[in-house]
């Protein structure tokens, strides 16, 4: 035999006792979640604090590769070692791939720019855990200092079309 509620419930009225807890409760949800994401948000370590500016995708792949031609230093199946000074550094996201790969100074302060120029792609890099998300016409400049030698992953965590699982990128920090 099954238990079904009564025929009319929805039409019980609530009692006093049970809207003052509902209320309480609803209140509390808000209040406490309003202040955890207000702490989180200054105190998290996964917020990236930047400046964005809106760019011209086409005009913005011509500057990654002029800064590219300039500084290159070698090259990583197929894709360009850039060695810049320290200063302002260029990282493009396309269609599957990051472009250059940047080779750094530990120790030294860049503003990294960094912009997709074709589809909405995520921009996640380790082990700093920055995690943002690019779209085209955006270009988003980040103060950033390598405090440690070896290899940053750049990693694309939206998905982006059937050759997302190959979007890799990398960032060589040297002593």
């Amino acid at each position: 035999m099954a238990l079904y509620p009564p025929k009319d419930w929805r039409k019980e009225r609530i009692a006093p006792e049970e809207r003052v807890w509902l209320v309480l409760a609803t209140l509390f949800a808000i209040v406490f979640l309003s202040a955890f994401m207000g702490l989180w948000h200054l105190t998290g370590r996964q917020t990236t604090h930047g400046e964005a500016y809106r760019v011209d995708p086409g005009a913005y792949r011509e500057k990654v590769m002029a800064f590219a031609e300039r500084y290159q230093v070698g090259e990583l199946n197929g894709i360009p070692i850039v060695a810049p000074p320290p200063g302002d550094v260029y990282l493009m996201a396309q269609a599957f791939s990051w472009y250059p790969v940047l080779k750094l100074k530990k120790g030294e302060t860049y503003r990294l720019h960094v912009a997709s120029v074709d589809f909405p792609h995520g921009f996640s890099l380790y082990p700093h855990e920055w995690s943002l998300q690019l779209h085209p016409g955006y270009e988003w400049v980040y103060t950033f200092t390598p405090t440690q030698a070896g290899e940053y992953a750049l990693v694309c965590n939206d998905y982006c079309g059937l050759g997302h699982h190959t979007m890799v990128g990398r960032i060589l920090v040297e002593e």
